[in-house]
């Protein structure tokens, strides 16, 4: 029989994977907008090229977006893929818990 060790991981999956706290948040946020919109996509049932022609992006960049290449993403630049897609953007600023 083996033994099975389970670890709480901190609330920001990049944090676990060794990311400074500040890129962590960065990532993490892109990540979460990538999800809407590849979401939004998915419901929508749009096309590549039609999401290319929504979002004002390239079927390449919608392609990658769809892959989850997060690398190849600013946060500006996905918060203006969502608001094209007729979506309300709320940014909510706390304090830091410690």
């Amino acid at each position: 029989m083996t033994d099975n060790l389970t670890t709480i991981g901190e609330p920001n999956v990049f944090v676990d994977l060794g990311f400074p706290p500040q890129e962590a948040e960065e990532l993490r946020i892109r990540a979460d907008l990538m999800l809407n919109l590849k979401t939004l996509i998915q419901d929508r049932n749009w096309t590549i090229d039609q999401a290319s022609q929504i979002l004002g992006e390239s079927p390449d960049t919608i392609q990658a977006l769809l892959q989850g290449k997060i690398g190849q993403f600013r946060i500006d630049q996905l918060i203006l893929m969502l608001t094209r897609a007729g979506m309300t953007i709320r940014i909510e600023v706390l304090p830091n818990v410690a």
